[in-house]
């Protein structure tokens, strides 16, 4: 039998051995007798081969430096993490399909830091989950800052921003009475089957037939029906809770007051509460309604955005829990854009829905308001007029972010997961933007050289691959 000091040794040389330390970094790519390069055959000027020349990747290797131990073996390298979760967002892929297009594109690999063609994927799609979690909200907005400094021209010119409010969903079920209540009841019959607690009466088949007379509970004809079971289950639910905190021991007990609390808070709340719970595993979701005539309720958090006029560039992204007032949120949007900007504003650009701010510190707030337009001059009430008017950019640059960048539905737990999921959509449209800039610029220096009937350019997509091939021909 081992002693209790072999026994600790081995804990501890455990502890260590799931210990991840930090990879070195490579400076120089080697080169491989069997494989060539990746800078060997693909196309430098791709605007996501551009895009790795101009971030400086040693910002996020010295940031995350303190997040790895010194001990243990070696983790997966920062530039293909962090490179992962940009690719991620910017292409609106989940982690495994990020994962699966990467061991298939040389231009991801490259993007990544790799130097040669790799056959093996570069991570399981849990470990991104992992990397999240380690970096947090901190990290998500270094990634962020590192999106906005692509613009230092634009950052530059910009004297005032645009502001708005979004709400980003959760990925949650529509939530009703019924199906809260549901939930509960299975949760609670899991806890006495884990616990090893008899119960009186389980209502498997009670709550089937119920949720069964509470189908089209809107119909005229079968809504006293349907009322009268959605209260039945809600009856049941609160009889298990108070039946297992009885038979429960003062020590299991403990193990589930939070989560208790939380049901008897569920069951306890009526129609026209504030603060409702509305999910069970993400009971920081909030009701908002934006006066969308399609979606009238929506349920998530609000995120409030800031973006450059001309540009667009998203430089502000900061999540509000429950929901505020839009002029409760502008304070710390402008806070927001100003540090990750590096930068103060003069002027913030808002809609009537931001009522009652005039001033932020020594940011003025422009909104617009016929009855104190008509005391300006006739070329401060146009420069106004042409404020608010450019303001309305905000709306697509908000769609692109949902659509294409991941933020509609938000997958990530918890409020964390609100922060990281929307910044990241923030960062990655300003990645985006670059893309498309670099993209512009390359088929104009391509249309000029052929222009002049010296060389003709053409170029196929790989269809093994999905990678895109220029060739260029001298006439």
């Amino acid at each position: 039998m081992p002693e209790n000091g072999d026994i600790a040794l081995h804990s501890c040389n455990f502890v260590r051995a799931i210990m991840l330390r930090k990879s070195p970094e490579q400076k120089q790519p080697q080169t491989d007798l069997f494989k060539p390069l990746l800078s060997s055959f693909i196309n430098m000027d791709e605007p996501l081969v551009k895009l790795s020349h101009e971030l400086d990747w040693s910002i996020l290797e010295s940031a995350f430096a303190d997040l790895y131990s010194h001990t243990g073996a070696p983790a997966k390298p920062v530039r293909r993490m962090a490179g992962l979760l940009m690719l991620k967002q910017v292409f609106n892929l989940s982690d495994e399909r990020v994962v699966e297009v990467w061991q298939q594109n040389p231009y991801y690999q490259y993007f990544t830091g790799e130097t040669h063609f790799q056959w093996q994927k570069p991570c399981d799609p849990s470990d991104l989950v992992h990397f999240r979690k380690r970096i947090g909200e901190d990290g998500a907005r270094r990634i962020h800052q590192m999106s906005v400094g692509l613009f230092r021209e634009e950052l530059a010119k910009a004297k005032h921003v645009n502001v708005d409010t979004t709400v980003q969903e959760k990925n949650v079920t529509f939530p009703t009475d019924l199906k809260l209540a549901v939930k509960i009841i299975a949760q609670l019959n899991q806890i006495a089957r884990s616990e090893g607690i008899e119960q009186r009466q389980r209502y498997t088949r009670v709550v089937k037939e119920c949720r069964v007379r509470a189908r089209f509970a809107h119909h005229p004809k079968r809504k006293k029906q349907a009322r009268k079971a959605i209260r039945k289950v809600r009856t049941i639910a609160g009889r298990l809770l108070r039946e297992l905190d009885r038979k429960l021991s003062p020590e299991q007990r403990e193990r589930y007051v939070e989560k208790f609390e939380l049901f008897e808070r569920v069951l306890g709340q009526k129609r026209h509460d504030k603060e409702k719970i509305y999910s069970l595993h993400e009971p920081e979701v909030a009701c908002i309604a934006k006066g969308k005539a399609h979606k009238p309720y929506e349920f998530g958090a609000k995120i409030g955005v800031a973006t450059l006029p001309g540009s667009n560039i998203v430089v502000g992204v900061e999540r509000f829990s429950g929901n505020p007032h839009d002029s409760q949120t502008l304070a710390a949007t402008l806070a927001r854009a100003e540090e990750t900007s590096g930068r103060s504003f003069e002027e913030a650009v808002v809609d009537r829905g931001y009522r009652g701010a005039a001033h932020v510190g020594q940011t003025r707030v422009v909104l617009p308001s016929e009855q104190r337009d008509r005391k300006l001059s006739r070329r401060r009430r146009e420069r106004k007029r042409k404020q608010c008017r450019g303001r309305a950019a905000i709306e697509p640059v908000i769609g692109h972010m949902k659509h294409d960048c991941r933020m509609e539905r938000n997958y990530l737990k918890g409020a964390e997961g609100d922060v990281i999921n929307a910044v990241l959509a923030g960062a990655a449209f300003n990645f985006r933007k670059f893309l498309a800039k670099a993209a512009r610029f390359c088929r104009l220096f391509l249309a000029v050289l052929e222009s002049s009937g010296q060389f003709v350019f053409t170029s196929f997509v790989s269809k093994q691959t999905n990678c895109r091939f220029c060739l260029c021909v001298s006439l």
